[in-house]
C-alpha cells in the first residue's frame, strides 16, 4: 500500500512537471509569435559608410570598427546564452543560468527565456520580454507558481526597451541612425543614444575605449524592484571580449549593475554561447 501511495504521488507530480512544461512552451510560443507579428521591415538592405556623416566622432569610430561598409542590416538574432545571476537584491546569492533569446530589430523586440537552477532539481522559469511596446517580466517555478508577474506599464516598458538598446551591442546595425537611433555628443569617448518606440522613449549613455568598442552602456534610473517596490535606480551594462561574427564585431561577455551610492552591484554575468543572425 505504501509503494502504490508513493508510485501514485511520482505520477501525479510527473504529470504535474509536464504540464508545467507544456503551458510555459505554449506561452513561449505565443509571446514569438507576437514578436513576429509586430515585425517591420528595416528600412535599408546594407549599411553605408556615408551614414555616419554627422555622427559624434566616438560613434563613427564604433561603426567603422565593427561593420564593414556594405555589411547587411540585421533583421533577427537568435542567441543562447549562459552564466551566472544574482536572485537577492540585497546579498550575494548567485545562480546558474542557461537562456534562449529572440531579438527583432524593428519592431524593437525580444524575448529572455531563461532557466535558472534554484538548487538541484528545482528550475526556475523567466521571461524577461519586449513586445509590441509592452514590457513583460514573468518568473514561475517550474512553469506553475508564479512568483512574480510584471507587465503593461510605462515603466516596465522603459525597463525593457533599456534593455534591447543596451544589447544592441549584439546587433550593431540596430544603432545605425537609419534604424531610428539618434546620438548625441558628450566628449571624445562618450556619446548618449536615444530609441523611440510609439509612446516610449530611452536615452542611454555609451561609452568606447580607445579601439572604439562599446565599453559600456548607461541608465541615468532604471526601475529596480526591493521588496515589491519599484526604485528608480543607475543601471550599467559593461561588455567584453569582442569577436568578430558574420562580418561583425560583437561582445561576447557582459556583466550588468545597478549602480547604488555604495558603489556596484553587479546581479548578471553571462557570455554568449551561440548567434544565428537574420539579415
Amino acid at each position: 500500500m505504501i509503494l502504490i501511495v508513493i508510485l501514485g504521488l511520482m505520477a501525479i507530480a510527473t504529470a504535474a512537471l509536464l504540464y508545467g512544461h507544456f503551458r510555459w512552451e505554449s506561452a513561449t510560443g505565443e509571446m514569438h509569435a507576437r514578436l513576429e507579428a509586430a515585425r517591420q521591415i528595416v528600412g535599408r538592405e546594407r549599411y553605408r559608410q556615408d551614414e555616419l556623416f554627422g555622427l559624434p566622432a566616438p560613434v563613427q569610430k564604433y561603426f567603422q570598427a565593427v561593420l564593414k561598409d556594405r555589411q547587411p542590416i540585421v533583421s533577427a538574432v537568435h542567441l543562447e546564452l549562459s552564466g551566472t545571476i544574482n536572485m537577492s537584491a540585497t546579498a550575494e546569492n548567485w545562480k546558474r543560468f542557461t537562456s534562449t533569446q529572440r531579438v527583432i530589430a524593428q519592431r524593437p523586440g525580444f524575448d529572455w527565456e531563461g532557466r535558472i537552477e534554484m538548487i538541484p532539481g528545482l528550475t526556475a522559469r523567466v521571461h524577461d520580454a519586449y513586445i509590441a511596446g509592452e514590457g513583460v517580466l514573468h518568473a514561475t517555478l517550474f512553469g506553475l507558481v508564479s512568483l512574480a508577474n510584471l507587465r503593461g506599464t510605462p515603466e516596465i516598458a522603459q525597463g525593457e526597451l533599456m534593455r534591447f538598446l543596451a544589447e544592441a551591442a549584439w546587433y550593431p546595425t540596430a544603432l545605425l541612425p537609419s534604424q531610428g537611433v539618434q546620438w548625441t555628443a558628450v566628449d571624445d569617448f562618450s556619446a548618449k543614444a536615444t530609441l523611440k518606440d510609439g509612446e516610449t522613449a530611452v536615452t542611454l549613455l555609451f561609452r568606447f575605449d580607445e579601439n572604439g568598442m562599446i565599453q559600456s552602456a548607461r541608465a541615468d534610473a532604471r526601475g529596480r524592484t526591493v521588496a515589491g517596490v519599484t526604485i528608480p535606480t543607475p543601471w550599467e551594462v559593461q561588455w567584453s571580449n569582442y569577436q568578430l561574427r558574420d562580418g561583425m564585431c560583437i561582445p561576447t561577455g557582459g556583466e550588468v549593475a545597478w549602480m547604488l551610492p555604495e558603489g556596484p552591484q553587479p546581479y548578471f554575468r553571462g557570455r554568449t554561447t551561440s548567434l544565428r543572425y537574420e539579415f
